[in-house]
């Protein structure tokens, strides 16, 4: 057994108690002050410096080897979901209406057992290993949030890396790829305009419901028939809002949704043919069409030559492991904001169990994970950042 992945198996009753102290008090993103509160203790008491307030609730924190050398950003992302908890778990949310249903709570504990392990080997280390326990990942760009307050400027990071349990696969998966692993995303709404009236005079009116599911109809050929096969991209229409009663055809229709995608070709082809397929599919309809496509995320795309040494380090700490090496996801990661601005690696840990009930889908009421995944997250992102600043 690796050395370190012993000593993140000795942790794992602490690991744990912090992981279900933060799914137990779930917060939002950016509004992360009790869960901020105890990483900046914890790291305290660790003798780090450390910094908080980056984008409202971040904190980051630098833990110095003994030896000069290049400094690793290391990244773990806090926030809950506004999603009502139905696990049933003894440590079940116990904040109504919020909960930790993507595994942040996990990171977080995990981004805690990595600090404690780090600082037991600093002796070994050529360099620095930055801890950045970022808020607002769902949806609010906290990675880009904490780098406009500067937190590449503080310590002045060379890599980074970062991970994410992931309950599509069981423990015992890891997916290390290099290149892009999850997508670029942006929201999009689409108010179509019509002329409402009585549901039985219905050539006195011009509705724009029925325009509405002629666009969501015609969107889908965009992902089917304009781009290349073995290119993928996603076009998903996820809300339509129309009308309040049986009899009325309302004046106006709202659709909202997603797009995805992997390379700038790609989100090209999707933006340029969703604004032609909805103004021309409305104005066939008789109706005004206001579109609004507002980006997320940048895709995540690994560096080949930091993913390869990350892979290598797996293969030492979990031999047993299966290792997939060109995994992709079309869920989007903020990640993607420390990435392009840095060579950085972000990897996926398996963390379901099926047999225990333990492989709802991210996002999910019921969501939890095998908090057996815990050890093998923190072991073998603590020996990656060993290995990188080993004599660099």
């Amino acid at each position: 057994m690796h050395p370190l992945y012993a000593e993140a198996l000795h942790l794992f009753e602490t690991t744990r108690s912090w992981r279900r102290d933060f799914h137990q008090h779930p917060e939002l993103g950016l509004q992360e002050v009790r869960t901020a509160g105890i990483v900046a203790a914890e790291l305290r008491a660790l003798g780090l410096e450390v910094i908080t307030g980056m984008a409202e609730t971040g904190v980051t924190a630098l833990l110095a080897g003994d030896h000069p050398g290049p400094t690793i950003l290391l990244r773990f992302d806090m926030d809950a979901l506004p999603i009502e908890e139905e696990t049933g778990a003894p440590y079940a949310s116990l904040n109504p209406g919020r909960m930790h249903a993507c595994g942040h709570d996990g990171h977080v504990a995990t981004g805690l057992s990595v600090a404690r392990l780090l600082q037991a080997h600093r002796h070994e280390m050529h360099g620095a290993v930055q801890l950045v326990f970022q808020p607002g990942e769902e949806g609010l760009n906290g990675a880009d949030r904490m780098i406009q307050d500067g937190v590449l400027e503080h310590f002045h990071p060379e890599h980074a890396l970062a991970l994410h349990l992931w309950n599509d696969r069981p423990v015992g998966w890891l997916g290390i790829s290099s290149g892009p692993v999850m997508a670029g995303s942006a929201i999009f709404t689409v108010t179509l305009d019509g002329r409402g009236g009585h549901a039985a005079s219905p050539h006195q009116t011009v509705d724009p419901l029925a325009a509405a599911a002629q666009v969501v109809t015609a969107l889908q050929s965009i992902v089917a028939r304009n781009l290349p096969p073995l290119e993928a991209g996603v076009v998903s229409v996820c809300r339509l809002r129309a009308g309040d009663a049986f009899n009325v055809i309302p004046s106006t229709a709202e659709l909202a949704g997603t797009l995805r995608w992997f390379t700038p070709r790609v989100k090209e082809i999707l933006c340029s043919r969703f604004e032609q397929i909805v103004r021309q599919t409305a104005a066939a309809m008789g109706c005004e069409a206001a579109i609004e496509i507002t980006p997320l995320t940048p895709p995540v795309v690994n560096d080949p030559a930091l993913t390869r040494r990350v892979q290598a380090t797996a293969r030492q700490v979990w031999p047993e492991a299966e290792i997939e090496t060109a995994y992709q996801t079309m869920g989007s990661e903020d990640m993607a904001f420390f990435n392009d601005r840095l060579p950085g690696c972000f990897f996926f840990v398996g963390s379901a169990d099926p047999a225990r009930g333990l492989a709802f889908a991210h996002h999910h009421p019921r969501f939890d994970f095998d908090e057996a995944a815990l050890p093998c997250a923190a072991a073998l992102l603590s020996a990656a950042a060993l290995d990188l600043l080993a004599e660099a």
